[in-house]
Parts: C-alpha cells; sequence; structure tokens
C-alpha cells in the first residue's frame, strides 16, 4: 500500500491549519475584559488644533490624524455623517492648506507639491470643515487664492478653537 498520497494530503491539511492556529496565537487577547466602544448611534463633535509644521507618513501630523479619528470611528459603526469635525490650522501648519505655487515659494523649492493637497480634499469630501487662520495668512502675505479650494477662512486660530469649545466641541491638541 502507497502511504506518500496519504501523507501528502495530510501534511497540507496541516500546513492549511497551521496559519490559522498561528494567527489564533498572535492575536490580542482582551483576557475576558469588555471592549468598549463608541455609541454609534451617536453624534460627536471635535475640533482639532493643529498649528506644528510636525508630519507623518509625509503630511501634516494633524491631518493624518484626523483622517485616522474617522477611519477608527468608521471601525465601531460611525458614518462620517455623524462626525462634525472641525480642523483649524494656523501657526507653522497653515502652509499645508496652500495651493502648489505658493507653497513652493513658503518651502523655498521650485519643485515641491504639496503634498496634503489630496488629504485636504479627501476630508473635505467626508465633511470635514478644514480652516485656516487669516492673522496667519496676514502676516505671510497670503490671499485667499493662496488657500486649496474648499478651505475656510477664520478670524483667528485661537479665538475659533475658543468657540468651538464653548460650542461643546472637544477639543484635540498637541499637532
Amino acid at each position: 500500500m502507497n502511504f506518500t498520497p496519504f501523507i501528502r494530503a495530510i501534511g497540507c491539511m496541516l500546513m492549511l491549519a497551521m496559519p490559522a492556529a498561528m494567527a489564533q496565537e498572535l492575536a490580542p487577547s482582551l483576557s475576558g475584559r469588555t471592549l468598549v466602544n463608541v455609541d454609534p448611534h451617536a453624534h460627536y463633535k471635535v475640533v482639532y488644533d493643529i498649528h506644528s509644521a510636525e508630519t507623518a507618513a509625509g503630511i501634516s501630523k494633524g491631518l493624518f490624524y484626523a483622517r485616522g479619528l474617522i477611519e477608527a470611528y468608521r471601525k465601531q459603526g460611525v458614518t462620517p455623517k455623524q462626525l462634525d469635525i472641525h480642523l483649524v490650522l494656523h501657526g507653522d501648519a497653515a502652509k499645508y492648506l496652500l495651493i502648489n505655487t505658493t507653497y513652493r515659494d513658503v518651502v523655498d523649492d521650485p519643485f515641491a507639491v504639496n503634498l496634503n493637497t489630496e488629504v485636504t480634499q479627501d476630508l473635505l469630501r467626508l465633511g470635514v470643515n478644514v480652516e485656516i487662520c487669516h492673522s496667519t495668512m496676514k502676516s505671510n502675505g497670503w490671499t485667499a487664492d493662496d488657500v486649496l479650494p474648499g478651505v475656510a477662512i477664520v478670524h483667528d486660530g485661537y479665538t475659533r478653537l475658543i468657540q468651538m469649545e464653548n460650542k461643546g466641541y472637544a477639543y484635540i491638541g498637541g499637532f
């Protein structure tokens, strides 16, 4: 009796079962604890204070994490329509909301491309309010024509942040 096909079949079954077993073993365990999620039927209001020139994945760290927040909510059953998000960019971060020609002048590179344009347009499509500080614009000599389409111009970043917090928006800073 030739056992080779039988042994091969058993070997294949074991090989197919191993990745699943290994994945289970490697998956993080909650050790019987409850995972706390947000209410998927609620509406959420948040305002981001984005003032730093820090980047993540080549784009503004604030824009990057704001986009990530939408994804984190999505994973918990919350749609972008349930989110009221305002991103207030001022100070060093305001340059990330400029059209390419102005951005090139600001970063002093005639070949530079503002990599934040695409994520900004994506955020606007998702219903996020992207806002730039007019005081920062004025101090840099920028006009409304220098700003990406769809971006709102607010009088100044700090009074806007205070206004939004007084309206009950959760404040997220550090960017």
